[in-house]
């Protein structure tokens, strides 16, 4: 028998494609009575609990339906028995009025919602005493949208949302449902009737991978104790304040016993131990936002709004920065906005259209990377970074955020020969320049203290410049152009560095035009670069004492600091992300020394001025000898308001000795560090407590001098003793010798008495 021809409306919900189910599901009137429909695929009977009212089936449909004249409460709850005979009660999520504001809603769409967060994605809900979830979504070229979970068997025919018209928003409260409930949302287009099955974009947990459901979080508040922290942060200058960061990939730092993650929290004493130890006072970490394949390291985000499940839960993370700022230490993260990856559950052509990224690959597909580019033009899509960026701020207290790969961002010829120009017939991608723009002057704005990082490796003018002067408005540029040279002057065979000096004096002629950090970063240990020990050359004793100076080199340079993860104590091979660094290595004597020259120089450098005051202007620094490319030698100074330190790298295997450079100012210095000291296992030529006295004979345009010994390929670093200084040296000895002077005395009487008293 054929089954009879259904009105249009029920059609649709059969085939689920309707684009507006309020309209037909739900508590309507029709005449002087009221009618109410449900579908509910898994039911064998339904019942309106309120009066015990059966509701019939539409034959050869999963939907029921009953008409009368009882009185029905607005918020009612059907009774339904499933084809197992199993009794369910809820209430009927098509009863609840529309739940998203139209402010919050118009504030999207002009691109101006800070904290889109807080109504899209899913959230924890009461509507008139009744708890479940609301769940709203961007997705203008849906025809239908349902929310699919393990609370309606991932049936798209059960909770299809409501939608908001033009502006492409769909909501839907679903009572009785809570905090743990995993859900997808099955996305049907509107051309084409495909079907999709998504992940919610904003959500905020997701289970562990390869699953991709997002997890409704609990909107419990985490209780911070970090308020100290975040005071003196937003009091901090930290432009003339020390900043050395640790950065690390957290699964491939430390994993438990059997091999598997440790957990956020359990992160959190172990680094905080490590990192404190080793002088740093920043983490920065590599993206943990959740992502797909391990093997992205997080490059490959999904998961714009959920720290990784892999390490615990968002809570585990709240816990992770907190204690690291009760202990002294900030955390940056890692963020990327130049691109996203085309797997299926992500965002990548979300409702069977180009949404979130360009449509013509020529401005939308990263060759390279395989991935897609954020259409940044778009108001929706600039709001959903834009939120994120300050989620990670309001929500996580971090510290800052080091955005990824702005060099593609900026430009729509990055690595590609097919493009697009901008409107004025030029290479700017216009579109993401007004985003980073607002980007860091809405963080700025909303969270002063925090800090914007650029991965930029071009010569873009003014990364690091106010936006109302023509600059992005960065905090801080990773000083792609400082590391690449040095590291490429490094790798040398000492005997022909003296034709490549300017590799190393070329950066002070652009050092102070941004606000530079020095990075040596996970990029330069990978895909075949070796790892740092690596790239030094010569015999193992040389590559220990290149890498040794390279560091001193690298800590009295003009610039905040970054280390990556092994490289603070010579990893011998390539990070692998998939294994753990290789910290037996510590238990050889070139590996200690290594970490205990970083631990030595982050201390001084922390606790002298001169090398933290004036990082960004020209009067923290000055050439004393930047000239004897023949010998591979470099001197300069680092100095502030109060005090001025002598620092001279000697490049190449050969000790120097009575080499003689200009000082400042008459006095005695003495050697504060030296890289080729025996506890790092150097060789232990140096100056030691010798007496470096000036000499009243300029040299090098200086009114004074003094003649040093310079090790082999290593750095000194000088400091002059004022007559303060000296007299309090005086002092202190004076002071010992008196002390040891009336230990003496007191020793002696006890045993005048000892003997006067025995029998």
């Amino acid at each position: 028998m054929k089954p009879p021809k259904l009105e249009p409306d029920l059609q649709k919900l059969v085939d689920a494609r309707h684009h507006d189910p309020f309209s037909v599901l739900g508590k309507h009137a029709v005449g002087k009575q009221t009618q109410i429909r449900v579908c509910l695929p898994d039911a064998e009977e339904v019942m309106i609990a309120e009066g015990n009212l059966p509701m019939r089936r539409i034959p050869y449909t999963e939907i029921f339906e009953w008409q009368g004249t009882a009185n029905i409460p607005e918020q009612y709850r059907l009774i339904w028995r499933d084809k197992d005979h199993r009794e369910h009660i809820t209430h009927d999520p098509y009863c609840f009025d529309a739940q998203v504001s139209d402010f919050d809603m118009h504030l999207f769409s002009e691109g101006k919602h800070w904290h889109a967060y807080r109504f899209l994605g899913s959230h924890v809900h009461e509507v008139n005493g009744v708890g479940g979830v609301l769940f709203a979504l961007w997705a203008p070229n849906a025809e239908r949208i349902s929310v699919v979970g393990d609370f309606n068997s991932w049936d798209g025919r059960v909770h299809l949302m409501r939608t908001h018209g033009s502006n492409g928003i769909w909501e839907l409260f679903i009572p009785d449902i809570g905090p743990g409930t995993l859900y997808k949302y099955e996305i049907r287009n509107r051309q084409s009737g495909d079907i999709f099955y998504k992940s919610d974009p904003y959500g905020q947990q997701f289970e562990v991978r390869p699953k991709t459901a997002a997890i409704v979080k609990d909107n419990k508040p985490y209780v911070w104790h970090d308020a100290d922290w975040l005071e003196k942060r937003q009091k901090r200058d930290w432009l003339h304040t020390p900043m050395s960061i640790y950065e690390l990939h957290l699964g491939s730092w430390q994993r438990g016993p059997e091999g598997e993650f440790l957990n956020y929290r359990e992160f959190a004493k172990l680094l905080v131990d490590y990192v404190t130890e080793m002088g740093f006072s920043h983490i920065e970490l590599l993206p943990i936002t959740e992502h797909p394949f391990d093997g992205s390291w997080g490059y490959q985000t999904t998961g714009y709004y959920a720290p990784t499940s892999r390490y615990g839960t968002p809570e585990d993370f709240q816990y992770f920065v907190d204690y690291c700022h009760q202990h002294n230490i900030g955390v940056f993260l890692d963020w990327v906005p130049a691109h996203f990856p085309k797997d299926a559950h992500g965002l990548a052509w979300f409702d069977g259209t180009a949404l979130y990224e360009h449509e013509d690959p020529r401005k939308g597909e990263h060759l390279d990377w395989s991935t897609l580019i954020f259409n940044y033009g778009r108001y929706e899509v600039k709001n959903f970074l834009l939120s994120s960026a300050l989620y990670w701020l309001n929500e996580f207290h971090l510290d800052g955020l080091r955005v990824d790969a702005v060099a593609s961002m900026l430009y729509l010829d990055y690595s590609r020969e097919d493009w697009i120009p901008n409107e004025y017939g030029g290479r700017e991608n216009i579109e993401a320049i007004d985003f980073l723009r607002e980007l860091n002057t809405v963080a700025h704005t909303e969270h002063p203290g925090t800090l914007i990082m650029a991965e930029e490796s071009t010569s873009w003018p003014q990364v690091t410049r106010p936006t109302d002067n023509g600059g992005l408005g960065f905090s801080l540029k990773w000083n792609m152009g400082w590391m690449n040279d040095t590291l490429s002057y490094m790798s040398k065979e000492t005997a022909h560095r003296k034709y490549h000096q300017d590799m190393l004096t070329f950066s002070m002629l652009y050092a102070f035009t941004e606000n530079f950090l020095l990075p040596f970063s996970h990029d330069e240990v990978v895909h075949g670069k070796q790892s740092m020990i690596n790239k030094m050359p010569g015999d193992e004793w040389q590559r220990f004492a290149n890498l040794r100076a390279l560091y001193t080199y690298m800590f009295t340079h003009p610039g905040k600091k970054l280390l990556f993860m092994g490289t603070e104590f010579a990893q011998g091979i390539e990070w692998n992300s998939a294994n753990i660094l290789d910290w037996y290595v510590l238990e050889y004597p070139f590996h200690q020394g290594i970490q205990q020259l970083v631990k030595d120089l982050n201390k001084l450098y922390h606790n002298s001025e001169a090398l933290y005051q004036y990082e960004f202007e020209w009067q923290g620094f000055e050439w004393i000898d930047c000239y004897d490319a023949e010998q591979s030698i470099l001197v300069y100074l680092r100095q502030s308001d109060k005090e001025a330190v002598i620092v001279a790298l000697n490049l190449t295997p050969v000790p120097r000795h009575n080499y003689r450079i200009g000082v400042p100012s008459p006095g005695r210095y003495e050697e504060i560090l030296n890289s080729d000291a025996q506890c790092y296992g150097g060789s232990n030529v140096g100056n030691g407590a010798n007496m470096l006295i000036a000499e009243d004979k300029p040299w090098m345009e200086r009114p004074y001098s003094i003649e040093i010994t310079l090790p082999p390929l290593a750095g000194i670093i000088l400091k002059a003793i004022g007559e303060e200084e000296i007299e309090q040296e005086i002092k202190e000895e004076i002071e010992k010798e008196e002390m040891e002077e009336a230990s003496d005395k007191k020793a002696t009487d006890k045993t005048a008495r000892s003997k006067k008293t025995t029998p």
